[in-house]
């Protein structure tokens, strides 16, 4: 199966509130739309992850925060662009969003991906995907597809077959919290 094909089925599977297996720029990733919240009930549901623990989103071009954070900081688009590896965000004051996938404090963490499968689903698409670790709460992230435990894979509405043949280790984003006046604290290295 091609890269093309999978994007067609994600699609339809994204469309219609389900929940997709798939390769990210950093970890094999559960998804799903990130503003239906039953879809990301669903992902809480799988991951048997309580919901006090907000979400990652992945979104595909930096243009596309005003519409999911009210203000970005100034600072933002230096401080992506000097950084080389995958980087996630935590901004204030998140909105148009399942209110499942933004933490208590308002804040929603959003990471721009520069993966050619992401960046092509996410732009069809249309909507930002919700990204979070292949894994049951409180296990190790999958590296590779064969770490994928068969239960996660068991609940899944469909699995990526890009790149489940890849064996480059890959690790978690830096996550970095921002702030509206542009002051940033690193909270994962």
């Amino acid at each position: 199966m091609d890269f093309n094909d999978d994007i067609e089925k994600s699609l339809v599977i994204l469309e219609s509130g389900g929940t997709i297996l798939y390769p990210t720029d950093t970890v094999w990733g559960l998804g799903c739309d990130a503003t239906n919240t039953k879809a990301v009930e669903k992902i809480y549901s799988i991951k048997s992850r309580t919901e006090a623990k907000s979400l990652i989103i992945l979104i595909d071009h930096i243009d596309k925060l005003n519409t999911y954070i009210e203000k970005v900081p100034d600072i933002t688009a230096d401080l992506l662009a000097n950084l080389t590896n995958p980087v996630t965000i935590i901004y204030s004051n998140a909105r148009k969003l399942s209110p499942k996938v933004i933490a208590d404090d308002g804040t929603i963490a959003i990471r721009i991906v520069k993966d050619d499968f992401c960046s092509e689903l996410i732009r069809r698409f249309g909507k930002p995907i919700v990204s979070t670790s292949a894994n049951i709460s409180g296990f190790d992230s999958p590296a590779v597809f064969s770490q994928i435990a068969p239960e996660v894979k068991a609940k899944v509405d469909y699995i990526i077959k890009y790149k489940q043949d890849y064996f480059t280790r890959s690790k978690p984003s830096t996550i970095i919290r921002l702030s509206e006046n542009g002051m940033y604290t690193i909270i994962r290295g």
